[in-house]
């Protein structure tokens, strides 16, 4: 029995191979964008669609919605830009679609969000993580919604600090760097949050 995972919103594949490199576990990804690694488990669209088109395929989805006008860092422009408003709207629209997907288990990973967001939404995070709780001596608090998943436990506590994310210098691909998962972060969803689920469906095919 393989466990369907659908990485929403992911080009990098690091989450879907984090899953695939696991026996017990198919994992597809979709993005705007071509998958970067090249892979043939990538749909290049909206994820709408595919939900919409296989809305009981899926036993577990990880979400990464565009967080450019969610995330707290972006707040003071919503105050000098009055066009940003509407794209709050469609953002907030999207992540609320996400996270009541036709899907049985369910994370939304995104930055810290302002209270424009969060009242959009309608619920904060359940949780938050460090890089450096997974191997990387890093800080990027990294936020989680859940549905029907517990809590991500550190699995790699290292010495560690810096923002380093945030000293990048500029570049095209600054944006790409600076949203891409951490492979230790995406590591521990996969083995944790994979087992969870995979658990469960066997405890369900008992009990028929």
């Amino acid at each position: 029995m393989k466990i369907k995972v659908l990485i929403a919103c992911e080009f990098s594949g690091v989450v879907r191979r984090a899953f695939n490199a696991l026996p017990d576990f198919e994992a597809s990804s979709c993005d705007l964008l071509p998958a970067e690694d090249g892979s043939v488990n990538h749909y290049q669209g909206d994820v709408r669609e595919i939900l919409h088109r296989y809305p009981h395929q899926w036993d577990l989805m990880i979400a990464h919605p565009p967080c450019t006008f969610l995330c707290n860092s972006g707040v003071r422009w919503l105050h000098t830009d009055p066009t940003r408003w509407n794209k709050l709207d469609e953002a907030a629209g999207l992540f609320r679609e996400l996270l009541n997907a036709p899907v049985e288990h369910i994370a939304i990973e995104n930055p810290v969000m302002h209270k424009y967001a969060v009242e959009r939404i309608g619920c904060k995070q359940d949780q938050s993580v460090q890089p450096w709780q997974f191997g990387h001596g890093e800080c990027k608090r990294t936020c989680f919604w859940l549905k029907n998943l517990p809590l991500l436990q550190p699995s790699e506590i290292v010495e560690g600090r810096e923002q380093k994310v945030w000293k990048m210098s500029p570049s095209p691909d600054r944006w790409k760097l600076r949203s891409t998962t951490y492979p230790g972060i995406a590591r521990a969803i996969a083995n944790q949050w994979g087992q969870y689920v995979l658990q469960a469906k066997q405890s369900e095919a008992h009990a028929l």
